[in-house]
């Protein structure tokens, strides 16, 4: 699976986890694929059949922190944080090798600084 196509799997996944998959997010999930080059249509198929979280683990550091970004963005796209999704963010932090407090870190602190700053203290700190 590539990278793309693995990271809307999990946003997809995500934007499920409260039992309501808002148009916002949907929204979020299909600029991502848009931007991205990625088909529509396959977008549609992976909301209908998300598939099996594959192993994270081989991606670049940057990719690590993008998936993360983009689950912490999802979360917070719809302007309702349910205790669901950040468990499955916090699983799919470990999944992508960074410490789970990662989680707690981003949301305090996402829209106060800067992403690359962000970036940096994460990929130093929590992976």
């Amino acid at each position: 699976m590539n990278t793309t196509r693995k990271q809307l799997n999990i946003l997809i996944q995500l934007a499920e986890a409260d039992k309501h998959f808002a148009q916002v997010e949907r929204e979020m999930i299909l600029r991502i694929a848009r931007e991205r080059n990625f088909p529509e249509e396959s977008v549609s198929d992976l909301i209908r059949h998300p598939e099996p979280i594959e192993l994270l683990d081989t991606l670049s550091a940057d990719q690590k922190f993008d998936y993360l970004i983009s689950c912490i963005d999802l979360v917070y796209t719809d302007h309702k944080v349910f205790e669901s999704e950040l468990l499955f963010v916090k699983g799919i932090a470990i999944k992508l090798g960074f410490k789970k407090s990662v989680v707690n870190f981003l949301i305090e602190n996402n829209n106060n600084t800067p992403l690359q700053s962000l970036k940096s203290r994460v990929l130093r700190e929590y992976l």
